[in-house]
């Protein structure tokens, strides 16, 4: 049985992951993420994430040099729309929708060699990418508290 701080977390961790599912943060690929973890692979989620913000970092650091280069004539559309492709497929596996949809329109820009529209889409994707790190983290960090507390039991002989 979880103890009352375990259960509150529990009850919080649902709160948020029904917000972000409401607000389009998340898909049902996040929930068959998470129905791929169990006792012989605890952390196996907030691997899978990990990985993805660290390879999801270097995407949006190489997005925004290709883009903001001293000459936007020479921007190269192209890898641009292969670094895109990278990040929505990633995207896609975690269950990450808002991040992924914002690709679709960088792409569309990208493929119509529209900088300005490529400008906006890369701040659109980098707020999204942020919320969805701070939410994710936020959800995580519940998780950690939550085992904690359903771990510590009270011992009244030892106190």
């Amino acid at each position: 049985m979880l103890g009352l701080g375990a259960a509150r977390l529990e009850a919080d961790m649902n709160r948020l992951m029904a917000l972000l599912f409401h607000q389009g943060v998340l898909d049902e690929q996040f929930m068959q993420l998470q129905q791929l973890q169990d006792e012989s692979s605890p952390n196996f989620v907030s691997e899978v994430i990990s990985i993805y913000f660290r390879e999801s970092e270097k995407l949006l650091k190489n997005l925004r040099s290709l883009l903001l280069r001293a000459d936007r004539e020479c921007t190269d559309y192209t890898k641009i729309g292969i670094h895109l492709n990278q990040l929505m497929g990633s995207s896609s596996s975690i269950g990450a929708k808002r991040v992924r949809t914002v690709c679709l329109a960088f792409r569309a820009a990208s493929e119509h060699s529209n900088w300005s529209g490529c400008l906006r889409s890369l701040e659109v994707l980098e707020h999204e990418y942020c919320y969805l790190k701070t939410k994710l983290h936020e959800l995580f960090q519940m998780e950690q508290h939550r085992v904690m507390a359903a771990g510590a039991r009270y011992h009244p002989a030892l106190s």
